[in-house]
């Protein structure tokens, strides 16, 4: 006995027992996420392509540590704190033999050579100088420092200052020399050169003296007046004579919301200074050429820009506002991004977007006039968007040679890429299909399109090839589920974070050849994890009641509970796809599913209209109508489980947050007969108090749409329940402010409603991080379920 008892503490102290996950609990789903293992992470390239270099914490320490491979030596290896402050940055720029590259480290300029792999520091300085690249003919490289744009020779080490920004001076300055002042000091000034003969000959040698200095000063640098604006985007043209810039002017008076930090180290409630809400002024800017050649500052004209007046359909509406709008027959305010230059310097093109977002123009520039003609307009009654369609960095758009220039676009509805002569206007397209080109890059030689697609499934990304002229795509990865890919700077290896649906995202390398075998470099994932059959859900697709194909996650229980439940999650948004082949951002929620599954539940995750990957005619399906069609979906989904998957009608639950928490509350207030209950976490209640960005696209303003935010904000339909909510909310949330529960918890109270609760989490903003809130908040939710769902 004395040994058996011996054997089960060694057995224990081994961690034996500790590793077996076996029934699941929200206690054990919801701790640390350490314990499922700590995938790697910022997967990037040595610019040599000799080494991949990515975060890991294969020993669940407090922080991840740099660790390294070799294509060819695939054991990571841990890279010291030494080693890596003498590390070449990833940012910077590269000269065209990419054998030089010019980088910011620490506020000085650097420049690394890849055949020595020698880095010469070129800057020491107090002041912070960032932005670094070469000119065209790659003698010199230009910088930012301050507002200013500088130009260092790296052959005679000359540094010439191109830009002179100044501050307008305020009207209350009073400069030396000002022949300003009082009306009694100016008369006192004259009464003095009238009375005295020595006041007049001190005046005219001062005078003398200020004409001799000028003639001898050195021609100063031209004062270019940015007033109190922010200037952005300073650029030189490659052949060096046009300077551009940006002016933003960010309005005053905006009203901003305060959140109140209640649990705090001073004891004292403190204020957090917030977001505006949708409908605030926005910033507004105008760019501007400097032509160093006429040493003039000019305005690129917007006068030509087609549609540049056009007012917004859905004014339609509102006869009275519409009639006042063609009376007045303004410009719409756009912003530019660019100009992009074509390496010779000759083309330039600017991206023109509208501030309603209902354009995007491609504009050719012609920087000695400061005007634009058309190569592109990509116009959306609803708005514009899709992938790479708003992303100007990294390869979504760029040249292939001097004339044509790429970019992407939802012009056939879904996101695709496209190449224009900008000499001819001619315009070509390179993919098509109905799928989405999700990332995009160009070659180093300029003649291949390597980009991610959607292509055999819309939650299956693999990494293509294409050449530049058109032609049928090649996949060059072949693990079913999400393959995201960074190729080597010499294009000879393909580094791939892979993840399948039921495991998360491990290291892969492959050599960049269709068919090649991807080898796994990481294991992740605790014993423990492992030790748990998790679930690959079932991705099935039904017909929604528009005819239109909605996809879904489904996990069916092998020992369903006799009140037949079902519960249906809602995933979040902002443009966002839950129903896919690889691991998803809510880890915690498909845990939670399989909790649920496990306990008897019919699961079901439907991407519901609005949900990306599926294209324009999905993404902007809920246009004036956020708890429209894309609730409409659940309701069907929900008839799907109850004709095809026998649960019980009476016993449907929902959750989901933000989005979703928006979306249980439009379900639990106008389809109280479909949802017997519902969980809405950090939920947006009305959409008039959210942020500008997101919510303007969707429901235009508040005061010129109130149509599409009083159909659209739950606080209108809150009489409608009848089941049983749950409301949970972090109380320092900087996205959907705390106030929005706050209100819509009054409004239940003045209906005299009492079927439901609030749960509010003191020290949690939008996205939870303590392991006690999101053990708390899914506890009442199993609760919430089990008491409502199941009779208990």
């Amino acid at each position: 006995m004395k040994r058996l008892f011996t054997l089960f503490l060694l057995f224990a102290c081994s961690g034996v027992f500790a590793q077996t996950l076996d029934t699941l609990t929200v206690e054990k789903i919801m701790r640390d996420p350490k314990w499922i293992g700590v995938a790697p992470s910022n997967i990037h390239w040595s610019d040599d392509s000799k080494h991949i270099y990515f975060n890991w914490n294969p020993d669940a320490k407090d922080r991840d540590e740099l660790f390294a491979i070799t294509p060819t030596n695939l054991k990571p290896q841990k890279i010291s704190i030494a080693r890596q402050r003498d590390m070449v940055p990833q940012h910077g720029n590269w000269n065209k033999k990419h054998s030089q590259k010019v980088f910011e480290k620490n506020g000085d300029l650097f420049l690394y050579d890849l055949s020595a792999n020698k880095t010469v520091q070129l800057t020491n300085t107090t002041d912070r100088e960032g932005n670094p690249s070469y000119t065209a003919d790659e003698s010199s490289i230009v910088y930012t420092q301050g507002n200013n744009l500088f130009k260092m020779d790296l052959t005679q080490g000359r540094l010439i200052q191109l830009t002179n920004f100044v501050k307008k001076a305020s009207s209350g300055d009073r400069k030396k020399g000002d022949k300003g002042g009082t009306e009694e000091e100016r008369w006192l000034k004259t009464q003095q050169k009238e009375l005295f003969d020595i006041i007049k000959v001190k005046d005219k040698d001062e005078k003398l003296d200020e004409e001799e200095h000028k003639a001898f000063e050195p021609i100063k640098l031209k004062e270019i007046a940015i007033g109190d604006d922010r200037l952005s985007g300073v650029e030189l043209s490659p052949d060096g004579r046009y300077i551009t810039y940006r002016l933003i002017d960010f309005p005053d008076g905006a009203k901003r919301t305060i959140v109140p930090d209640y649990v705090t180290a001073s004891g004292y409630t403190e204020d957090i200074p917030n977001r505006t809400k949708v409908g605030a002024p926005q910033a507004t800017s105008v760019s501007y050429i400097f032509d160093t050649k006429r040493d003039t500052v000019y305005s690129i004209q917007s006068k030509d820009i087609p549609g540049i007046k056009d007012i917004p359909a859905y004014f339609k509406d509102y006869p009275e506002e519409l009639a006042k709008l063609k009376k007045k027959n303004a410009d719409r305010e756009v912003s530019m991004s660019g100009p992009f230059w074509s390496e010779d310097g000759k083309n330039a093109v600017v991206i023109v977007n509208a501030d309603d977002n209902k354009d995007r123009w491609i504009m050719k520039l012609n920087a000695e006039k400061g005007t634009l003609s058309l190569i592109d307009r990509q116009h959306d009654d609803a708005w514009i968007g899709g992938p790479g369609i708003n992303s100007y960095s990294g390869g979504s758009l760029g040249w292939t040679d001097n004339t044509h220039f790429y970019f992407q676009s939802e012009a056939t509805g879904y996101s695709h890429i496209y190449l224009a002569d900008v000499t001819t206007g001619e315009k070509k397209q390179l993919t098509s299909g109905n799928w989405e080109v999700r990332s995009l890059q160009l070659s180093n030689d300029k003649k291949i399109f390597y980009f991610t697609a959607n292509i055999e499934h819309p939650g299956i990304t693999h990494f293509y090839r294409i050449p530049v002229a058109g032609g049928v795509p090649v996949k060059l990865t072949s693990m079913k589920g999400g393959n995201d890919v960074e190729l080597s700077p010499d294009e000879k290896w393909l580094a791939i974070r892979y993840s399948f649906s039921n495991k998360p995202w491990e290291l892969y390398v492959q050599p960049n050849k269709p068919g090649a075998k991807a080898i796994q470099v990481t294991h992740s994932t605790t014993a423990e994890f492992n030790s748990y059959p998790w679930r690959a859900p079932e991705v099935i697709s039904f017909k929604n009641r528009y005819r239109k194909d909605i996809y879904a996650r489904l996990y069916r229980p092998e020992n369903p509970d006799p009140a037949k439940p079902a519960v249906i999650f809602v995933h979040g948004a902002g443009y966002l796809q839950n129903v896919h082949f690889w691991w998803s951002d809510y880890f915690r929620e498909y845990m939670f599913n399989n909790l649920l599954t496990d306990n008897g539940y019919t699961v079901m995750d439907i991407d519901y209209t609005a949900s990306s990957g599926y294209g324009r005619d999905m993404r902007t399906g809920i246009y004036r109508h956020m708890g429209g069609t894309d609730l409409t979906d659940q309701v069907d989904g929900a008839k799907l489980l109850v004709d095809k998957y026998g649960v019980n009608p009476k016993h449907v639950g929902m959750y989901g947050g933000s989005y979703g928490g928006f979306m249980t509350l439009m379900a639990m207030f106008t389809e109280p007969d479909v949802f017997a209950s519902g969980a809405a976490i950090r939920s947006v209640t009305d959409w008039a108090h959210y942020n500008h960005g997101y919510t303007s696209n969707i429901l235009n303003e508040p005061f010129t749409d109130e149509k599409a935010y009083r159909q659209s904000s739950p606080i209108y339909f809150a009489n409608g329940l009848k089941g049983h909510l749950l409301m949970l909310h972090g109380m320092v949330d900087q996205n959907v402010n705390f106030q929005d529960i706050v209100r819509l918890t009054q409004k239940l109270i003045e209906l005299h409603k009492d079927n439901w609760w609030l749960a509010p989490y003191p020290v949690e903003d939008h996205g939870f991080v303590q392991p006690s809130s999101w053990t708390d908040e899914y506890k009442r939710i199993f609760n919430l379920f089990e008491t409502t769902l199941k009779g208990k």
